[in-house]
């Protein structure tokens, strides 16, 4: 993998979610990649190569909108690790069907229909509301407690 073509697309997206308000959404597709690699290698592997070879040239490339690049990848993270709904947490933390794109202020999340896997969260606000952290602390990590930011 070339490394300045990795550096250039990591860059574009970090200014993406500063430009626009967006929380670093990075984490949670990582804690999906983990979950993938423990229960599906072979969705794992497609992951993997869909970053690599698709994901990372299209953000390096100026031509193309990084947020909603990975907001793809996240959608094909969702795909991997089974059927789900996408829901959007606005501000009161009431949920609605996703409808892209999502305002800037609004938590969108994959809830697998299989109970085990943990949400997804494709796209964060940049300060969640108290409603939207705590939809976040336990759909997405697990957390029967409310954390304070």
């Amino acid at each position: 993998m070339d490394e300045a073509l990795r550096t250039r697309a990591e860059e574009r997206l970090h200014q993406a979610f500063q430009e626009r308000a967006l929380g670093d959404s990075r984490e949670s597709y990582r804690r999906r990649l983990k979950v993938l690699k423990d229960r599906d290698p072979a969705a794992f592997q497609k992951a993997v190569a869909y970053y690599e070879e698709i994901l990372l040239p299209r953000l390096a490339d100026p031509a193309t909108d990084p947020v909603a690049e990975w907001a793809e990848y996240g959608r094909l993270l969702a795909e991997l690790a089974g059927t789900g709904r996408l829901v959007e947490i606005g501000a009161n933390g009431r949920a609605r069907p996703h409808a892209p794109p999502a305002p800037a202020d609004h938590l969108v999340l994959q809830i697998p229909d299989d109970p085990a896997v943990p949400a997804l969260a494709l796209s964060l606000p940049l300060r969640p509301t108290p409603a939207q952290r705590a939809t976040y602390d336990l759909l997405v990590l697990g957390r029967t407690t409310i954390s304070t930011p």
